[in-house]
C-alpha cells in the first residue's frame, strides 16, 4: 500500500519561505512521479509542481515558476518543495501526490486528480 506523509506547512508573512516534505512508502517501482497540488478555499485543486524519478524532469505551474523549487531524494523516496517569496495567493492546503509508473506526460499527472495516490494535506497560510 502506497502511503504519503507530508509535512512543513505553517504560517508565514508575505515574502517569506517554507519547505514542504513528502515521504513515500510502499512503492513497487523505482519509476514514479511525485508532486504537489494545492486547493485554496472556494477554488478547484490545482497542480503546483512535480518531478519524475526516471530523468529528474520537473514541472511547475506558471503561478509558481521562479519562486518554488521541487527536489527529491530517491533513496528516501522523498520530495521537497522549497517555496520562496510567498504571496497571500499561495495560501492553500497543499497535497502531496504520486503515481507509478511515471511515463505519462506532466499534463496528464497535473490535472486535478491526475495522480493515483494522495497524502493528507498540509496548510500553508501567507499573511499580507
Amino acid at each position: 500500500e502506497v502511503q504519503l506523509q507530508a509535512s512543513g506547512g505553517g504560517l508565514v508573512q508575505a515574502g517569506g519561505s517554507l519547505r514542504l516534505s513528502c515521504a513515500a512508502s510502499g512503492f513497487t517501482y523505482d519509476d514514479y512521479v511525485m508532486g504537489w497540488f494545492r486547493q485554496a478555499p472556494g477554488k478547484e485543486r490545482e497542480g503546483v509542481s512535480c518531478i519524475r524519478s526516471s530523468d529528474g524532469d520537473e514541472y511547475y505551474a506558471d503561478s509558481v515558476k521562479g519562486r518554488f523549487t521541487i527536489s527529491s531524494d530517491p533513496a528516501k523516496k522523498t520530495v521537497y518543495l522549497q517555496m520562496n517569496n510567498l504571496k497571500p495567493e499561495d495560501t492553500a492546503v497543499y497535497y502531496c501526490a504520486a503515481d507509478l509508473p511515471g511515463y505519462y506526460s506532466f499534463s496528464y499527472y497535473m490535472r486535478p486528480g491526475g495522480m493515483e495516490h494522495w497524502g493528507k494535506g498540509t496548510l500553508v497560510t501567507v499573511s499580507s
